[in-house]
């Protein structure tokens, strides 16, 4: 609740001159009749009217209140927001490799750390469609552009290592979403691309995918992983007498290819960014966030309901029901 005019509840001093005046009178015109004997007065039950008469001045004060309340017109605001948001279309390209299961991000394996920090992405994100590609020697669209970010959830949990050799082709990952975004009406159109190797499957070259990519109006973001080098790689061994299946650690050599990556983010106005450890691909996800924000627009428009009339009706019946009594039951004779 609002007022119009605040001020005029200034006014209400006058409530301690009226209260004043009104107890000085009462005191100053005290009216007394002379009785020979007052014996057969006292018997006489006291009249409720005597403190009843005090009503008057309470009627007038609080008619009075309710008059001023009115005069300070009290409003209620009643604000609506209009909001208007120009979302971001977002593709997640997930190498699923079996590269991805190098240990050099440890406790973890590649992939388990690269799915957790994609899933605070996601969950960062408002407004946003997005959607999940993964990838090995061939790619797939495992969830188109979606706003639910609950079943995106899932798929990226759902993620797992490629049955098909450990082959990747970043090419046609980025033509496979490429073509799920190309006919998006979103202001801002991007792929974030996650891979810990070099392209060495498909028929579409990467710098090619890339620049048509760019051509639709779509920034990529290359992202790579793992450490340089030699790292622990764990492999399966079958034993040929028993059949037994074992695991044993063996380090193989780190294949990414930087410059490659790169190449494809600066076609697209995109960047590229190096993950060594699970530390710096939070940070990098948190950068790419913060870069790619979602423009939010709000008008508000502002109206006021007008409420004096309750008050101003109410403060007049009180003074009328105090001018009424005052000239009938609490009458005073001369």
């Amino acid at each position: 609740m609002t007022f119009k005019n605040p001020y005029f509840f200034y006014l209400l001093v006058l409530v301690i001159p009226m209260v004043w005046l009104y107890i000085r009178r009462e005191r100053r015109h005290k009216v007394t009749l002379t009785f020979s004997d007052l014996s057969i007065i006292k018997k006489l039950p006291e009249s409720p009217y005597g403190w009843l008469r005090h009503v008057l001045i309470v009627l007038r004060v609080a008619g009075f209140c309710f008059l001023v309340v009115a005069l300070a017109r009290p409003q209620k605001r009643n604000t609506e927001v209009e909001v208007t948001t120009e979302g971001v279309d977002i593709m997640l390209i997930l190498d699923i490799s079996e590269s991805m299961k190098a240990l050099d991000f440890k406790p973890d394996d590649r992939l388990a750390v690269a799915k957790r920090e994609i899933k605070n992405f996601v969950l960062k994100r408002e407004n946003d469609r997005m959607g999940l590609v993964l990838f090995a020697a061939r790619a797939f669209t495992r969830c188109p552009l979606t706003s639910d970010y609950g079943v995106l959830i899932q798929m990226i949990d759902a993620a797992d290592y490629a049955d098909f050799s450990n082959q990747t082709a970043i090419g046609t990952a980025i033509a496979t979403a490429a073509n799920r975004l190309k006919d998006s009406p979103a202001k801002s159109k991007v792929m974030i691309l996650l891979t810990d190797g070099a392209n060495n499957a498909g028929d579409i070259p990467p710098q090619a995918a890339a620049k048509a990519a760019g051509e639709l109006g779509i920034k990529i973001y290359a992202i790579g992983v793992g450490k340089e080098g030699q790292v622990p790689f764990p492999v399966e061994v079958i034993n040929p007498q028993t059949g037994r299946r074992t695991q044993r650690i063996q380090m193989m050599e780190s294949d990414i290819n930087e410059k490659e990556l790169a190449d494809i983010a600066n076609s697209t106005n995109g960047a590229f960014f190096r993950a060594r450890n699970p530390e710096s691909l939070k940070r990098i996800y948190e950068e790419i966030d913060k870069m790619e924000k979602t423009e939010i627009k709000s008008i508000s428009h502002v109206s006021y309901s007008e409420y004096f009339y309750k008050w101003l009706w109410i403060g007049f019946l009180i003074l009328v029901a105090e001018m009424l009594l005052r000239n009938t039951m609490f009458r005073r004779i001369p």
